[in-house]
């Protein structure tokens, strides 16, 4: 315990913010570390996975409270108040840091379609479908184009560039009939 009080608040300060900036650079090599060692706690928040606790954002505090306690220290604050600064800096950056990775993590889409997406939606016929025979059909779902084997639901010739709505799927093709 003497070492700690033998140290000089500056070097205290600095010593904090070091080790936050060491364990942020193992985050950057290891991804998250509380997660690594089983603790995945995001914070009340499903569907995200970068909560408050995570060892990004703590490591970003760390940094961030031991870098604002040298400039209080350097201002020529005391340790209370140095602390104080370092508690708002840290707080301060780290909640950034959470927010960012949070709108990261929520602009992260899937871009699998699946068949039930196709239901109801319209298409454009791009190989003919002859009566009782398969076509070929292309959809636009969000960004994604999709291709699909596509059946006439009544039977009936679809010549190529048809406007079709998907009506069902039925096993690997779509059922359509011509629009209008």
């Amino acid at each position: 315990m003497d070492l700690l009080f033998g140290l000089d608040l500056l070097v205290l300060f600095a010593i904090i913010g070091a080790v936050g900036f060491l364990l942020l650079l193992a985050t950057l090599v290891n991804g998250d570390l509380l997660e690594a060692v089983g603790f995945d706690h995001d914070g009340g928040n499903t569907g995200t996975d970068f909560g408050l606790l995570d060892s990004r954002v703590i490591s970003v505090f760390i940094t961030a409270f031991g870098g604002f306690g040298v400039i209080g220290v350097q201002l020529g604050y005391g340790a209370f108040v140095s602390s104080m600064i370092g508690l708002l800096g840290g707080v301060i950056f780290a909640g950034v840091v959470s927010a960012f990775g949070r709108f990261l993590i929520g602009q992260q889409a899937s871009s699998s379609v699946t068949d039930n997406d196709l239901i109801a939606k319209t298409a454009q016929v791009t190989v003919s479908i002859k009566p009782g025979e398969v076509g070929q059909i292309t959809a636009r779902i969000g960004d994604e184009r999709v291709e699909r084997i596509a059946r006439s639901a009544n039977g009936e010739e679809i010549k190529p560039g048809t406007i079709v709505k998907i009506s069902s799927i039925a096993g690997d093709s779509v059922i359509v009939s011509p629009e209008g």
